[in-house]
C-alpha cells in the first residue's frame, strides 16, 4: 500500500501567544472542553509513553481519569508492561490528538503511583464487569487461550456473586506531575504553530517552537 501521497491540509484556525492562558493547565482544560463542544469521540483518550531503564520505549492508548492542577491521572494493573516500566523509571509522556479541531498536546513529566482513596473512588465508579476484569486480567501476561480468560471471569462473577469487588492491591493510579506542555494547531503548509510551556525557576515559562 503506498501512502506516500496521503495528506490533509490544516486551515481551521492558528495559534498566538496572545491567545493562550498564562497557565497550561487552564490552557488544556479550554481545548478539552472545545473538544467536547466539537463532539470528539473519546477526546479524553491519551498515547501514553514509557520506557524502560535501558531506554527501550513503548506506548499505548489509555484513558485520563483524573485532572487537577497538580497532574494527569490514569489507572492500570501495576503488574501491566506500562505499570512495571512506570514503577522502575517514572517519566512519561502523554499526548492527545483531536484531528477534528487539528490539534495536539504533548505532555510531560515524572509520574508517582495515586494514593489508596483516590484509586478506591476510581475503582468503586468503574461497571462491574470492569471491576471483575481487572481481577481477571493478568494485563500483558501471555494468555493461553480467550477460552482461560472468559473461563476466570465466571468464577470470579461467581465469587463475588452478591456483594461489591473490591479493589485488586495490584491494580490502582498514576499521575503525571507536568513539567513540559506543548500546544500544536495545525497551520497551511505544515507551518503549524507549536506553543512551549516550560516549568522553569518555579514559573511556567512560554516560548514558541519552529513547526
Amino acid at each position: 500500500m503506498n501512502v506516500m501521497h496521503l495528506r490533509r491540509e490544516y486551515a481551521t484556525g492558528q495559534l498566538l501567544e496572545s491567545m493562550v492562558e498564562t497557565d497550561p493547565y487552564k490552557q488544556f482544560c479550554k481545548w478539552l472542553h472545545e473538544a467536547l463542544l466539537a463532539e470528539i469521540i473519546e477526546p479524553y483518550a491519551m498515547t501514553l509513553a514509557t520506557a524502560t531503564l535501558q531506554g527501550r520505549p513503548s506506548s499505548r492508548i489509555v484513558l485520563l481519569r483524573g485532572i487537577d492542577p497538580s497532574g494527569f491521572s490514569f489507572f492500570t494493573n501495576y503488574f501491566s508492561r506500562k505499570g512495571q516500566e512506570l514503577t522502575a523509571n517514572p517519566q512519561a509522556a502523554i499526548s492527545f490528538y483531536w484531528p477534528e479541531i487539528e490539534r495536539q498536546i504533548h505532555i510531560e513529566g515524572a509520574v508517582h503511583p495515586t494514593i489508596d482513596a483516590e484509586s478506591d473512588e476510581y475503582f468503586k465508579s468503574r461497571p462491574r464487569g470492569s471491576q471483575i476484569a481487572a481481577w481477571a486480567s493478568e494485563q500483558s501476561e501471555e494468555l493461553p487461550s480467550r477460552e482461560v480468560l472468559d473461563q476466570r471471569v465466571a468464577e470470579l462473577e461467581k465469587q463475588f456473586e452478591g456483594q461489591e469487588v473490591p479493589r485488586p492491591e495490584h491494580w490502582g493510579g498514576f499521575k503525571l506531575i507536568p513539567k513540559r506542555y506543548e500546544f500544536w494547531q495545525g497551520r497551511p503548509s505544515r507551518l503549524h504553530d507549536r506553543l512551549l510551556f516550560t516549568w522553569e525557576a518555579d514559573r511556567w515559562r512560554l516560548s514558541r517552537l519552529s513547526p
